[in-house]
């Protein structure tokens, strides 16, 4: 009985998990003016919509922008403070870990006020520049939490024969330790982009009255006219997203197999 039960609820548990998403698709194909279900038709107006609109195509871009700035920068700093978390050990980097994964936890909306506040008084509000350093602080403790990860099957003497061989220590991270912890780095990054990209929170508190990012275009477009090219915009971040999904896998079982073969050798 467990054979056949075990199975039959994995597929419910899937099932409810991913309902709300499918719904999307046939409403973004929608020849109606509002969002309804069963659509009285099809049609790409929705996609036209999105792809001919200027707020629509500026608020992408905005937020292309924002999340590639916010992935480069959260894992340049991700990373580098794994690396020399993990390098040393030292009274307290308990502390240190649990005050850094601290914006992981904090409230949203609490995050967003006090950034708004304190960006105001160095002139960062209301700004694209101000929402990329808002995002790269809640964006960083993911890329260090991945790279910690990674760093735990790290064997650091492959770093010490590197530097004991002449390598200068710049150039062994480079050649030794960046291409084993790759995985890491590369899902931290991902991460990092997947939570710039779709905050919205933040983004209402820190951009300007005319500057939007996709998701506060998608709540504006919601809040009010309703427009159904919403869901046009929600079926693209979806598909960006399993994009995302397998860029990840794709590098996770590179660096396995590059493991592999360093453990080989």
């Amino acid at each position: 009985m467990t054979r056949i039960f075990v199975p039959i609820f994995a597929w419910l548990v899937l099932f409810f998990l991913v309902a709300p998403l499918l719904v999307i698709f046939p409403l973004s194909f929608s020849s109606g003016e509002i969002l309804t279900l069963p659509v009285p038709g099809y049609s790409l107006q929705w996609y036209e919509d999105f792809f001919l609109t200027e707020r629509w195509l500026d608020a992408t871009k905005n937020s292309f922008i924002v999340g590639i700035a916010t992935m480069v920068i959260a894992t340049l700093l991700g990373t580098t403070a794994a690396y020399g978390i993990n390098l040393t050990d030292f009274r307290g980097k308990t502390t240190v870990l649990a005050l850094l994964s601290l914006p992981m936890v904090v409230p949203l909306i609490v995050t967003a006020a006090s950034m708004y506040l304190a960006f105001s008084v160095v002139g960062l509000a209301n700004s694209l520049w101000g929402l990329i350093v808002a995002h790269t602080i809640v964006a960083t403790p993911y890329v260090l939490i991945t790279v910690l990860a990674s760093l735990q099957t790290f064997d650091p003497n492959l770093m010490r024969g590197a530097l004991s061989l002449g390598a200068r220590p710049v150039t062994a991270f480079r050649e030794i330790v960046l291409p084993l912890i790759m995985p890491g780095v590369a899902a931290g990054a991902i991460f990092a982009f997947a939570t710039s990209f779709d905050e919205l929170v933040i983004a209402i508190f820190i951009t300007s009255p005319g500057e939007f990012t996709l998701p506060r275009q998608m709540f504006a477009g919601l809040r009010e006219f309703l427009s159904p090219t919403i869901t046009a915009a929600a079926v693209i971040m979806i598909l960006l997203s399993f994009i995302l999904l397998f860029i990840s896998e794709a590098v996770r079982r590179r660096g396995e197999r590059l493991t592999a073969g360093k453990v080989n050798q």
